[in-house]
């Protein structure tokens, strides 16, 4: 990956990889194919929660460049179960990189809005969430 941190890979998946950043409480969730099945996106993320409590993950990096579809009752159970988990152990900064895909990008942020009109409980607000272009600016910002 395009970065000056030595990332130390922690686990592959089949469309999958998690690497912690060196010297970093950093965690990457990296997308290495264009689609993520659901029962694959919820091992990856509930072993990323393990390395997240194990190392002491302060933010979470969502790498969906590689990435086309994002399955929407996978980004409903990422929204409502993951991030409300983190949140409620203080983890509240997540980066994300999207892919240059204009129509990936507008049904992330339509499937995000009708998961916030579904759940208007979710404390997205509370949550420093930001996209980046590119990988070592979400590592360092």
């Amino acid at each position: 990956m395009e970065t000056q941190d030595r990332l130390d890979l922690q686990e592959e998946f089949k469309h999958c990889d998690l690497f912690l950043v060196e010297h970093k409480p950093i965690l990457i969730i990296k997308a290495t194919d264009t689609y993520i099945p659901i029962e694959e996106f919820k091992q990856v993320f509930s072993q990323a929660s393990h390395l997240i409590q194990k190392h002491d993950v302060k933010k979470v990096i969502f790498d969906k460049r590689r990435m086309r579809v994002f399955h929407q009752p996978s980004m409903e159970w990422y929204y409502v179960q993951w991030k409300e988990e983190l949140l409620a152990q203080g983890i509240s900064v997540h980066r994300k990189l999207l892919p240059d895909d204009e129509v990936f990008r507008k049904s992330v942020e339509l499937g995000k809005a009708k998961i916030m009109e579904k759940y208007p409980q979710l404390r997205l607000s509370e949550m420093d969430i930001k996209y980046y272009d590119d990988l070592q600016e979400a590592i360092d910002q």
